[in-house]
């Protein structure tokens, strides 16, 4: 290509810098028409994102066959950085459109290169307006490697990122960094809530760990007369002063990663993969990657099935979060199901947070974090991230009766900080005009049980819901507030349930010996597995369940979900308190029941590992197995 261009330079007289400045500019406006195009609208954009793809590939070789002569012209290396830097969000964005880790790995190849070859650091300390490039880049990388589970790449960049800001706040003693020391802080205590014992197995579904979706137990063809599939979720979770990182929290974060496939063995690369010269890297679209290595080999498996696609929204308007679930139902597949989790408080117990003015810490810090997200070109202090898209959307007519609404009006979850007014909640009858297509809602709330108030008033598929205890404050070992430090413990026991048990008793990953914990992610696997056995082949199986049962993720869920039920009802510090048990709707077969001495004897079990059994109460008559005590004596003696 370049030698095409190089030809036609030579024949019309036109220098190589300026088909190069050319393309820079064709680049420049195709990007920046893309920076405010919603994520959620995943059909109606690939197209175009394919366009700006193709012109960046053509200019990212074009800069490397010419890059002699460009640099003699004046090119900087840094200008060369900015366009890895674009390629690199590019394909960020493109994930978070998708849900496909090649996207996401294609980004890291791209971060990667712009870090290793210091592309923004010549003359760092003498142009304000370079460092900050280079702030931003260490913010956007910081994200992409979050996602992509690279603690030790996290780590390294934040301790560079201090650096550069404590460098920055004393060569530009003009500019105010404050911002920049508090996104510094945001990092750091999301890094100190995500610890390593929370990441001790993976968060995603991997097929090292978990049941491969070939072998899951069917479902009686006369109970589950479909399967469906999840395709889309909607996440959203909101609660004053909890940990995030840009727009992503906390909880958001752990449910993005439970609802992926974990690349088979990635997971457990001790470190990051080798730097050799691997030649040019061809991106998903053609796109040329940095000549460094082909990254997405270790990270993509193309055995795997696409990821279900996911939105994140952080604070929407509910006229947003509603044009967004609108867009999705619209768009959901004929074998699709929506799940849709929201975290939140109820409108009656939600911390009042001052109405802040612009310029104020909170304002600012919002501000920047939004920007090293963006795709805005032109002025990156004023764009909006990848994970908020314009909330002025449309409020599609819902079409519900006042009658309809009354049943299910007197609850509602909190899900933004607008003002005063119903823009900052969603209500449970907000739902219902969309139960016309199958939907799996997740509700961590201490609403949550407003929520029921949706069974019986589906308008076409019944909803399937898991709903958290109504109190979000089960006494806890080691905290006494409304929510654990590491994030919502409702949350923790359907993406990490092992760790929320030990969490729950006040363990922390120091206090625990990894052979027991070895063995008891073992135990919680197998009885996992064997509440899975016993819903596919229950003769009282809800229609609702039995056709999601065969979808790895949603099956995983709810299994989790139905451990944290029977841990909690034989807690003994929240026993025969309601408020603090979680519920579904509809009901599970009695079969799999806290109270049933399968489920008593397998808490038992792991009780009894950890040596907490005196912290539960079992009915008379539960015992342990015989081989139990064995194990037991067997591990401590080693």
């Amino acid at each position: 290509m370049a030698s095409n261009n190089n030809n036609s330079s030579s024949s019309g007289n036109i220098p190589v810098s300026e088909v190069y400045w050319s393309l820079v500019d064709k680049a420049d406006k195709k990007f920046s028409k893309i920076r405010d195009l919603p994520y959620y609208q995943r059909n109606r954009y690939d197209t175009y994102f394919y366009k700006v793809f193709k012109v960046y590939t053509q200019l990212w070789k074009f800069q490397q066959e010419n890059r002699q002569k460009l640099v003699e012209a004046g090119l900087k290396r840094w200008e060369i950085g900015e366009i890895a830097s674009r390629i690199a969000q590019l394909y960020f964005g493109q994930y978070m459109r998708t849900s496909e880790a090649g996207y996401l790995s294609e980004s890291y190849v791209f971060y990667e290169a712009i870090l290793s070859r210091e592309y923004f650091k010549e003359g760092l300390l003498q142009d304000l307006n370079l460092a900050n490039k280079q702030l931003r880049f260490f913010a956007r990388f910081m994200m992409v490697c979050l996602v992509l589970n690279r603690r030790e790449m996290v780590h390294q960049l934040v301790g560079q990122l201090k650096m550069l800001v404590d460098e920055c706040k004393r060569t530009f003693q003009e500019a105010d960094f404050k911002e920049w020391k508090l996104v510094v802080q945001e990092i750091v205590r999301f890094l100190k809530a995500d610890t390593t014992f929370m990441n001790t197995r993976p968060l995603r579904y991997s097929l090292v760990l978990d049941p491969s979706p070939d072998c899951l137990p069917q479902v009686s063809i006369s109970i589950g007369k479909r399967n469906l599939r999840l395709r889309d979720a909607i996440l959203s979770s909101y609660h004053h002063n909890e940990v995030k990182f840009s727009e992503l929290t906390l909880d958001t974060f752990r449910m993005l990663q439970c609802l992926e496939w974990e690349p088979s063995g990635s997971f457990y690369q001790s470190g990051g993969a080798s730097l050799s010269g691997m030649g040019t890297k061809i991106g998903q679209n053609g796109s040329p990657g940095p000549s460094r290595i082909n990254y997405s080999h270790d990270i993509t498996d193309p055995t795997l099935p696409p990821n279900p696609r996911k939105a994140i929204l952080y604070r929407p308007s509910i006229t947003h979060f509603i044009a967004v679930l609108a867009t999705i139902c619209e768009e959901l597949p004929p074998d699709g199901v929506l799940l849709i989790y929201l975290s939140g408080s109820g409108r009656g117990r939600q911390t009042i947070v001052p109405s802040y003015g612009a310029g104020t810490s909170l304002d600012t810090t919002e501000n920047i974090v939004r920007s090293f997200q963006s795709h805005n070109i032109h002025s990156e202090a004023n764009s909006t991230s990848p994970f908020r898209s314009p909330s002025d959307s449309p409020n599609p007519s819902s079409g519900q009766s006042k009658e309809d609404c009354i049943s299910c009006h007197s609850g509602c979850l909190h899900i933004g900080s607008r003002g005063n007014g119903g823009l900052n909640f969603i209500y449970p009858c907000d739902l219902i005009p969309f139960t016309r297509r199958p939907l799996f809602l997740v509700i961590d709330s201490d609403s949550s049980e407003a929520f029921k108030g949706i069974n019986g008033a589906e308008k076409g598929e019944p909803a399937a819901m898991l709903l958290s205890p109504s109190s979000l404050s089960p006494p806890v070992a080691v905290v006494d507030t409304s929510r654990h430090p590491t994030g919502s413990l409702f949350t923790i026991f359907l993406t990490a349930p092992l760790q929320a048990f030990c969490l729950l008793l006040g363990f922390s990953g120091s206090d625990v010996e990894m052979d027991l914990y070895s063995k008891a992610e073992k135990l919680l696997s197998s009885s996992l597995n064997d509440w899975g056995l016993t819903l596919a082949t229950s003769d009282t199986l809800d229609p609702a369940w039995a056709q999601i049962l065969s979808d790895p993720f949603l099956r995983r869920i709810l299994l989790r979900f139905i451990f944290c039920r029977a841990v909690l009802t034989l807690y003994a510090p929240t026993f025969n308190k309601k408020e603090f048990l979680p519920e579904c709707l509809p009901c599970l077969p009695m079969a799999v029941h806290p109270t049933t001495t399968a489920s008593q004897t397998m808490v038992l079990q792991i009780a009894s590992i950890f040596s907490v059994t005196n912290r539960f109460i079992f009915s008379e008559g539960i015992m342990l197995p015989e081989d139990t005590h064995s194990d037991r004596e067997s591990i401590s003696s080693s």
